[in-house]
């Protein structure tokens, strides 16, 4: 079975807030982070978005860095802003002393910095400099060099699974001994290649998503990061271990490139194989943290999927997408530290916009926060091109 992986850190940043108390006050007062768009200019201005409330300047402040002189992208600074909580919350040390790794995420990587100079850079090379920001991988170096790890580095990007597999990642190369600790997570930054993207798609919502809802007319494109250390039995502190890694699974339904099945196949493969990794049954589960997008096909999708895995034992079910909207590659790391959070405050987080019951499904999702004994949490990511992936986190 290898070492028990336990989440020993967290950070996150998004639209709800900068940290973990930020972020659980925004969910007490059901306070969303959708609004309108500021962060640049675009034909799609008046369709909500969810953007994190801090400036470039700003996030480059908290991270501590000098972007006059040492440029980053707007992904890499929510991650390093992400990443910089952990030093308070996980104990963390030289990184040097440990096998450690960093493994992070992303669907657009540097696009946000890129696109602002697309058309001077085929005029002139004056930005020319910025072109390697662009690379994904980009964020998952600067992020590593910031926190002084070595040893591993690794970036992931399966659209909307993207740092749910950058976790599951991280616990199995620490159950085959590859790594004690390491550092898993992911960031997108809002750019107009995503706007424009998903308009193009028509499955944006004018009006601000409503996961699992009837009359549900589109996601919210959203922005944010978060980041999770993980470590080994051999090397966490019993004082800062939130919760373990028990399950995961990532499974490719190839359906189709940007659609899952109706009937939900990849989503019951995904969650199925993650409880068989637990050792859990479905009625072990206490809260899933729902991918629930607020679109047609992924809520029916995922909602069928869910009524076939657990028939009717079914356990309180939320999508946290209408406060922070779908950030892409970083959602299954927000909701990851989301799941964290809930077993360790005994929470069940509510769902926001839900009014009409959709009729193929035996279940509603949670109206309001709801405080609970949670043994274990599920956590959906399901992403473009079939890629699905449940992550499985128990209270210790």
């Amino acid at each position: 079975m290898g070492p028990r992986v336990f989440v020993t850190g967290v950070g996150l940043v998004s639209a709800i807030g900068n940290g973990t108390e930020e972020t659980l006050d925004s969910f007490r007062l059901l306070k969303p982070g959708i609004g309108k768009l500021s962060l640049f200019d675009s034909v799609h201005s008046g369709i909500p978005v969810a953007e994190v409330k801090l400036h470039n300047a700003e996030l480059a402040q908290l991270a501590g860095i000098d972007i006059q002189s040492n440029p980053h992208s707007r992904n890499t600074l929510l991650a390093l802003v992400a990443a910089s909580q952990v030093f308070s919350t996980s104990g963390w040390t030289n990184a040097s002393g440990e096998r450690t790794g960093a493994i992070m995420a992303t669907t657009v990587g540097g696009m946000d910095l890129n696109e602002q100079h697309y058309k001077s850079l085929l005029e002139s090379d004056q930005h020319k400099h910025l072109i390697d920001l662009f690379d994904s991988a980009d964020c998952a170096e600067k992020v590593a060099a910031h926190m002084g790890i070595r040893h591993h580095v690794t970036t992931i990007s399966t659209a909307c699974s993207s740092s749910a597999n950058a976790i599951m990642l991280g616990a199995r190369l620490i159950k085959n001994g590859r790594l004690r600790r390491v550092l898993v997570g992911g960031s997108d930054a809002l750019t107009k290649f995503t706007l424009n993207g998903f308009f193009s798609l028509e499955i944006l919502s004018a009006t601000g998503c409503r996961p699992f809802d009837k009359d549900r007319n589109g996601l919210t494109i959203g922005e944010g990061a978060a980041v999770l250390v993980l470590e080994s039995e051999e090397t966490a502190c019993e004082k800062n271990i939130i919760c373990e890694v028990t399950g995961y699974a990532n499974v490719n339904e190839a359906f189709h490139a940007t659609s899952s099945s109706v009937e939900g196949t990849g989503a019951i493969m995904a969650m199925s194989r993650a409880l068989e990794t637990a050792s859990l049954k479905p009625d072990d589960i206490s809260y899933i943290n729902a991918h629930g997008t607020g679109t047609k096909i992924n809520d029916l999708s995922e909602g069928r999927a869910i009524d076939a895995v657990f028939g009717s034992q079914i356990p309180p079910v939320s999508s946290t997408k209408a406060f922070t909207g779908h950030t892409l590659g970083a959602a299954g790391a927000i909701e990851a530290v989301f799941s964290c959070l809930a077993l360790k405050q005994g929470l069940v987080l509510p769902a926001l916009n839900f009014t009409n019951p959709m009729p193929e499904l035996s279940f509603q999702p949670q109206k309001a926060m709801e405080s609970r004994s949670l043994k274990h949490v599920m956590s959906n990511s399901f992403g473009f091109g079939g890629s699905n992936t449940t992550l499985i986190f128990s209270k210790v």
